[in-house]
């Protein structure tokens, strides 16, 4: 199973969450929201494990907490994945979006000098934004969007551009959540749970429950639930596979 976009650490349990993914054997990016925060998070993750931590400023507080970039600067040699990063235009946040967009050209220009990062991106409001700043920054590293709800054109452009998509269980209960995964190229998808942000029946989306999305992948792709499971965990080997420059740079 996988979970490629988790807030471990904001979990009210999260050593029971993590207990329970190792006992799953749950691959798992855990994200962060702040640099300040993932030594701690960090610290969740069993060493040789599944779980995998990512150094994040999320721009919902981007702006708030600017004067963490020199720390997030000095904890990348630490990790080879970065999120949750990206920009917020949504209405209680689209007054900063400039500022946000200085910021994040900021995290991408700091991710290609240090030779490429394996990123995932917020985009709530924002999806072509979100793109143009991509452009801007190619050698940033490989770019995972998150819970993306772009138009059939924005995710045709995503694609020409090699950028992955990141989908939970709560995205696909909309109807814009599934014409968005119906676009995707089943080539680049990973699941997600985006918990505990993200709600299944009332609660909080729990790491495990990102798999299934499998079912829904299965009406939409015309395929049975085992194929598209095992393109999930193909998608995955080859992103690792074709990130493993970044990874054994961060694992040195």
């Amino acid at each position: 199973m996988i979970d490629f976009h988790c807030h471990l650490d904001l979990y009210s349990e999260p050593l029971e969450i993590v207990a329970q993914c190792v006992q799953r054997r749950v691959y798992v990016l855990s994200v962060t929201t702040v640099p300040s925060a993932f030594e701690g998070t960090a610290a969740l993750a069993p060493a040789g494990g599944r779980i995998r931590t990512a150094v994040g400023l999320h721009p919902e507080i981007a702006v708030a907490r600017q004067h963490e970039l020199p720390l997030f600067e000095k904890l990348l040699s630490r990790t080879p994945y970065v999120g949750e990063v990206g920009l917020d235009a949504s209405p209680d946040h689209r007054a900063t979006i400039d500022r946000q967009a200085s910021i994040l050209t900021d995290i991408l220009k700091l991710c290609a000098r240090a030779k490429g990062k394996i990123i995932t991106l917020h985009s709530r409001g924002a999806t072509s934004l979100v793109l143009d700043r991509l452009r801007d920054e190619p050698s940033a590293g490989t770019f995972i969007l998150h819970w993306y709800l772009g138009s059939a054109k924005q995710i045709t452009r995503a694609a020409e551009m090699k950028c992955w998509f990141s989908v939970g269980p709560a995205m696909l209960t909309s109807k814009r959540g599934l014409s968005a995964a119906e676009a995707m190229p089943r080539e680049y998808m990973l699941p997600e749970s985006d918990g505990p942000f993200a709600q299944v029946g009332g609660r909080p989306a729990l790491p495990w429950e990102a798999w299934t999305i499998a079912p829904k992948l299965a009406e939409i792709w015309r395929e049975s639930q085992a194929e598209v499971e095992a393109q999930l965990l193909d998608n995955l080997r080859r992103l690792v596979a074709e990130n493993q420059a970044i990874l054994s740079r961060s694992s040195a």
